[in-house]
């Protein structure tokens, strides 16, 4: 199998850490591309008619996305147990929680580098930051008991949005009354398959 990615997409570490987290790193080769919004790479194009990233090519069916799909596709080739069914709508809804951290945070990146100045909305990027910022109180608040324990598939998706926004929004200090999600946070971020797989 090939994992086609970018090492900065949240979405594709998200899959990457899970590699590395269900020992099926040496199954799937980690295919890296160079794409962007305005011109996807011909290997995602050819995998993900939407020519987003990351995707998963099978020798047996044709290649899955997005990073959700590919993260419960691993999960049962690896009998991994991540998606755990006795909490499964709720690590479900952290996951799509963290999700959405990374469409906003993503969104802000993208409308400072594609748009010209005098075309960037602040209205925009503040709205954008004020749903990452709201879920991440929310997870703060609302989901620790979901992050401890064993690993799962939730806390794989928040430690991956919340480290990308340590990556591109470092200014925007998100830890500031998130505390118990900080130092979670620090400790997530020391497991081998995440330093593997950061970016900067």
């Amino acid at each position: 199998m090939h994992l086609i990615m970018s090492p900065p997409s949240p979405y594709a570490r998200k899959c990457r850490v899970m590699l590395r987290e269900t020992g099926l790193i040496e199954r799937v080769e980690e295919v890296q591309v160079s794409s962007s919004p305005l011109k996807s790479a011909a290997e995602i194009l050819a995998a993900n008619p939407t020519g987003k990233i990351p995707a998963l090519v099978r020798a047996d069916g044709p290649a899955i996305y997005d990073s959700r799909v590919i993260t419960r596709y691993l999960d049962d080739q690896a009998d991994a147990g991540l998606y755990p069914a006795r909490s499964l709508y709720e690590l479900l809804t952290l996951e799509a929680t963290a999700d959405a951290i990374m469409d906003a945070t993503v969104g802000m990146v993208y409308e400072v580098r594609l748009r010209p100045e005098t075309r960037q909305s602040p209205e925009w990027l503040e709205a954008q930051w004020g749903k990452a910022d709201r879920a991440i109180a929310a997870i703060n608040s609302r989901w620790m008991s979901h992050l401890t324990g064993p690993l799962n598939a939730a806390q794989i998706a928040v430690g991956c949005a919340l480290a990308y926004v340590d990556f591109r929004h470092a200014d925007r200090n998100w830890q500031a009354g998130n505390e118990t999600l900080a130092k979670w946070q620090a400790d997530f971020a020391a497991r081998p398959a995440m330093v593997e797989t950061n970016p900067a």
